[in-house]
C-alpha cells in the first residue's frame, strides 16, 4: 500500500502496512506518481526508502503528465540518494516499463537457493478472500473513476456443497447513495455487468459453474468502523 497520513480506520491499518512490509521487505521500490501535486511528499517517500539501509529504486510514474517540467525536477532531487531511476508510462507503454524496471530490480535483490513459497501455491490468499478482491476489481474495471476508492466487498456466504456449481453472496459496500445509484446503473445494467465479468473470472480460477449474487448497501464511514473494518479482513489497532 501507499504512504497515507491518518491515525484511525482504514488508513491507519495502510499506514501499518506500509511500515510493515518496509522493515519485512529485502528491498525497496519507490513508486512515485507525477499525479501527485505535492513534490514533498514524493521526497518523503523516498527519504522513508533510504533511511530503510536496504537497496533499493525509484520508479517516477505517469511522465505524460501536463507539466512534463516536473519529471526533470524530480530526477534532480532525487540525485541526493544515488540510487537507481526510471520514468515511465506503464499504462501506455506497459512493455517498455517492464524492460526498464525490471532488469535494475533484479540486482537489487539477494538470491535464494530454493523457492520461496510452494510451487504448487499460486497465492496465499483464501477463495473466499479471492472472490471478494474479484468483484471489487470488476467494480473499478467498470465503473473506472465513477467511484472512488471507498468501496468494499463483503462475501457473506460461499458455499461449495454442490460440487456442480459454486454459489457465493456478496455485498458490495458503498459510502454514500449516490455511489449506490453509480454501482446499480440504470435499471440494474452496471451491476449485471460488474456480476456478470466476476463470475466469468471466478469460474476460470475454480474450474466449475459459479452462481453470484451481489447487493449493493450503503455504509457512511465504513473505513473508520472498526467492527467492519475487521470483518473485511483489516487489523485495526483502537485508537486511545
Amino acid at each position: 500500500p501507499g504512504q497515507v497520513r491518518a491515525s484511525s480506520g482504514l488508513n491507519q491499518f495502510l499506514g501499518d502496512e506500509y511500515r510493515a512490509v518496509i522493515g519485512e521487505s529485502d528491498a525497496l521500490m519507490a513508486v512515485l506518481n507525477m499525479d501527485h501535486r505535492n513534490m514533498e511528499d514524493l521526497l518523503e517517500i523516498a527519504k522513508t526508502c533510504a533511511e530503510a539501509g536496504k537497496p533499493w529504486m525509484a520508479v517516477i510514474t505517469k511522465t505524460d503528465h501536463p507539466e512534463p517540467q516536473r519529471v526533470g525536477l524530480l530526477r534532480q532531487q532525487l540525485d541526493v540518494f544515488s540510487v537507481p531511476v526510471v520514468a515511465v508510462t506503464a499504462l501506455k507503454e506497459p512493455k517498455d516499463a517492464r524492460e526498464l524496471i525490471l532488469p535494475l530490480a533484479m540486482k537489487l535483490v539477494p538470491e535464494s537457493p530454493s523457492p520461496l513459497f510452494d510451487p504448487e501455491s499460486f497465492t496465499t490468499q483464501n477463495l473466499r478472500d479471492m472472490a471478494a478482491e474479484m468483484v471489487r476489481e470488476k467494480c473499478f474495471e467498470h465503473l473506472h473513476q465513477e467511484i472512488p476508492y471507498g468501496l468494499a466487498v463483503k462475501v457473506k456466504k460461499f458455499d461449495e456443497e454442490d460440487r456442480r456449481v459454486t454459489k457465493i453472496y456478496a455485498d458490495i459496500m458503498v459510502t454514500k447513495d449516490g455511489h449506490k445509484a453509480i454501482v446499480v446503473g440504470k435499471g440494474g445494467a452496471s451491476l449485471k455487468r460488474i456480476g456478470s465479468l466476476a463470475r466469468h473470472d471466478l469460474e476460470k480460477l475454480l474450474g466449475r459453474k459459479v452462481y453470484l449474487e451481489l447487493h449493493v448497501i450503503v455504509r457512511k464511514n465504513w473505513a473508520r468502523n472498526p467492527q467492519i473494518l475487521q470483518e473485511l479482513g483489516y487489523v485495526v489497532t483502537q485508537s486511545k
